[in-house]
């Protein structure tokens, strides 16, 4: 054998005894690290199955904070959203003032509160704090408008008789929203949204009950995935006050635009709205935030992807998995978010999304300005002399494709919850509107208006808000020209 062999099987010289002695350091090295890993296993095995004893929680307690004992990882999420500088290109929790940011929500909304105050709610812990500071709440506005704004509420209707959530009449809803302003102190939280005994996740709120009862859904058939849609969908969906202001969800004939649509329309005696319009004279309705609606027409719902799945990933920490309760875009989180599904860079993930949104906001915006100039047509005809049974036709138009144009810009998401569905109900809109339009085209050359409207400049908020207060106060602005030099004067809706 030669003295150059590596190893000392091989051979008996110097060489092969170093080779030996680092086989044995290797040898060494391996088992170390082996039995770190062997021993991280372990832990994090230990850990989730260990169980801390769980100190008991109130049936009815709204302060998040006792939660925060046996659930401490998720209750610090949920205080992340005091944060109030996140952004995206069209969310985010940072405040901002949507009428001046696309100032034809004033026109569109002439007559309503939305034209006076309409802001971006900055999350859910601000959600009392935010309610409180809106400047569309009047003296009569109903205990009903603190639905979806405090943890509280479950528990005052139990206190006030509702806590049946299949009773029919609730007190709770027949109370004035100032009244119980002094019992409600906490915002949106564990409450909202779990059993406090075990942590399952519940249905607190009677309207969405109400409204998958009349479906023929019973609640013990509902899954565990489908509960991390519906709890969101307690609040995030289209509604109506209906007699003694109980809350109710127009989903009786489904989910869409038309369907909500005819549903308002089958109510008694003359159908259900929301506002008369202060310069079309337009019988309204507003869509309040239908982004339950919209997302289940889109491929996410088609694939079985909850709302949570999106918005509140889950995380892991050591052995412990548990879902993110800071509620957010998941354009702020992609990584936990769309990064689990789509095996793309955050950066390319982040263009899909906002190239979709762009197209989105596009379609829209070429219907709000279809939509503002459709109601002013409406008061130039009726300015022109037109009766009140001429405006009847132009009147539903302009009212079906409003509430198709809200369908999407009042969801949050800019469409992209449905981006097919978003940009087709648009199209409708801008349809709707344009039929609207031409219909009030005719009626004004039949009383020789042959000249263009004179529309007034709404191109700030403030400029928006002087033109809706002056139709408001019976003094509009005249917007027929002058006909061969003789003026017709204004009238009012």
């Amino acid at each position: 054998m030669s003295e150059g062999r590596c190893c000392p099987l091989w051979g008996e010289g110097k060489t092969g005894r170093w080779c030996g002695c680092g086989i044995v350091l290797v040898l060494a090295a391996a088992t170390l690290v082996l039995g770190l890993l062997a021993a991280s296993i372990l832990q994090r095995r230990q850990e989730a199955q260990v169980r801390q004893e769980l100190r008991p929680i109130a049936d009815w307690e709204s302060d998040s904070q006792p939660w925060a004992v046996n659930y401490p990882r998720q209750y610090q999420a949920y205080r992340q959203m005091e944060q109030t500088d996140t952004r995206t290109r069209y969310g985010g929790a940072f405040p901002r003032d949507l009428l001046e940011e696309t100032p034809p929500n004033v026109v569109l909304f002439a007559g309503y509160g939305f034209s006076l105050d309409y802001k971006q709610a900055r999350g859910h812990v601000y959600s009392v704090e935010d309610v409180l500071q809106t400047q569309r709440l009047t003296p009569k506005t109903p205990a009903t408008c603190w639905t979806c704004k405090s943890a509280d509420v479950p528990r005052l209707m139990a206190e006030l008789g509702g806590g049946d959530l299949l009773t029919g009449a609730n007190p709770f809803y027949a109370k004035n929203f100032h009244e119980l302003k002094p019992q409600i102190r906490h915002p949106i939280g564990c409450l909202d949204c779990h059993e406090p005994s075990t942590i399952r996740l519940r249905i607190s709120r009677p309207a969405l009950l109400e409204a998958l009862t009349r479906q023929g859904i019973r609640p013990e058939t509902i899954s565990h995935q489908q509960m991390r849609s519906l709890v969101c969908a307690q609040c995030h969906a289209e509604y109506y006050f209906g007699p003694d202001n109980h809350l109710i969800f127009p989903w009786d004939r489904g989910l869409e635009p038309a369907q909500m649509e005819a549903y308002y329309e089958a109510l008694q005696p003359e159908g259900f709205a929301d506002w008369t319009h202060a310069i079309s004279g337009a019988r309204m309705l507003k869509a309040q935030h239908p982004d339950y609606e919209l997302y289940q027409t889109g491929i996410h719902a088609y694939r079985k992807v909850a709302c949570a799945d999106c918005h509140m990933p889950y995380r892991t920490e050591g052995g412990m998995k548990y879902t993110d309760h800071h509620v957010q875009s998941p354009l702020l989180n992609i990584a936990n978010s769309c990064g689990i599904c789509h095996r793309w860079s955050e950066q390319e993930i982040r263009s899909r999304v906002e190239g979709i949104q762009d197209r989105v906001r596009s379609a829209r915006q070429r219907a709000e300005r279809i939509l503002t100039e459709a109601h002013f047509d409406i008061a130039a005809a009726l300015q022109a002399g037109a009766e009140q049974t001429e405006l009847q036709e132009v009147r539903r138009l302009v009212r079906q494709a409003q509430f198709r144009w809200d369908y999407v810009a009042a969801a949050n998401g800019m469409g992209f919850h449905s981006p097919q569905v978003s940009l087709q109900t648009l199209a409708e809109a801008i349809d709707l509107a344009g039929q609207c339009r031409v219909a009030c085209a005719r009626i004004l050359a039949g009383r020789a208006v042959l000249k263009p409207i004179q529309y007034p400049d709404t191109s700030s908020k403030e400029k928006a808000q002087a033109v809706m207060k002056a139709f408001r106060e019976k003094a509009p602005v005249r917007l027929i020209p002058e006909q061969n030099g003789a003026a017709i004067l204004p009238k009012t809706p």
